[in-house]
């Protein structure tokens, strides 16, 4: 891309899509069991589990479709004929059809509810392949320069527009998502035997990797081999930082995964409240 191109990438970053967004394909590890979210998740791929009536895997893609991406590849594993069957069945779920069944039970619709502007790949990458080597697998599906990745059970008020950019600006390889979760406990300061402030949930005040990655094509080819239980957050990642190649993109805003029942409680807390963070598109 060229420097011009990079000043426009970042001055658009702003708006609601950025520049050839929709070229760029976004990667979602859908492949994990979810075992610590067993209540919300013993009959279903962790992507699927819920949020306000829709998958969590849906919320994601929206969270990119508000920025303009519109390609999306599925690293599927575990229970993957339900997230193929969801996509299959996505349209007839929420419109209006008619069915007649004396012919070939074909619907008809008769509205556009449903449609998604998306081109979604399904990838079979194994039960138990580690996520460097689900990535490893779908190589074949991205063909441009970059793409974006993340994993199918996070949520964020991410502008992905501005991960992109600050990528680009970097010119390194590789670009994470640095957020501050809230603290599960609530934090003391003391004076003595004095409590002088009680803080419910405050935030770390460390950077952890919220997934939302960017990374150059060929990431791919220098740091990932074909070992099944290769894991994306060990060697490639490491290596990758100690070879001064991963940018951070700051986000001090809302980010929540949903690893536990009681998370998977508390985000549709939020979104039936209607006042999700993470909600930056408009239906």
């Amino acid at each position: 891309m060229s420097t011009g191109d990079a000043t426009a990438l970042s001055t658009e970053s702003a708006r609601t899509e950025i520049p050839d967004a929709a070229d760029i394909p976004v990667v979602i590890l859908c492949g994990g069991m979810g075992t610590r979210l067993r209540e919300a998740s013993e009959k279903l791929p962790k992507p699927l589990v819920d949020i306000g009536g829709k998958p969590v895997l849906w919320h994601i893609m929206k969270t990119y479709e508000h920025y303009g991406f519109r390609k999306f590849v599925l690293c599927l594993g575990y229970k993957s004929d339900l997230i193929k069957n969801y996509f299959l069945a996505y349209r007839a779920q929420v419109a209006d059809f008619t069915l007649t069944l004396s012919d070939d039970h074909t619907p008809q619709f008769h509205n556009a509810v449903g449609d998604e502007k998306w081109e979604v790949t399904f990838a079979e990458t194994g039960l138990l392949t580690g996520t460097g080597a689900r990535l490893r697998r779908v190589a074949q599906y991205l063909t441009g320069p970059r793409f974006m990745l993340t994993y199918g059970d996070g949520v964020g008020a991410i502008d992905v527009g501005a991960v992109l950019s600050d990528h680009v600006k970097s010119g390194r390889l590789g670009t994470v998502t640095g957020v501050r979760p809230s603290s599960r406990y609530g934090e003391l300061e003391t004076d003595g035997n004095a409590v002088t402030l009680f803080a419910e949930k405050p935030p770390q005040t460390g950077w952890v990797s919220g997934g939302y990655f960017v990374f150059e094509r060929e990431f791919i080819d220098k740091y990932l081999d074909d070992d099944p239980a290769l894991l994306l957050e060990r060697h490639p990642l490491q290596q990758l930082a100690r070879d001064g190649e991963l940018t951070l993109h700051n986000h001090d805003g809302f980010w929540m995964g949903m690893d536990t029942f009681r998370d998977w409680t508390e985000l549709n807390q939020l979104w039936d409240s209607g006042s999700a963070p993470w909600r930056v598109w408009t239906d």
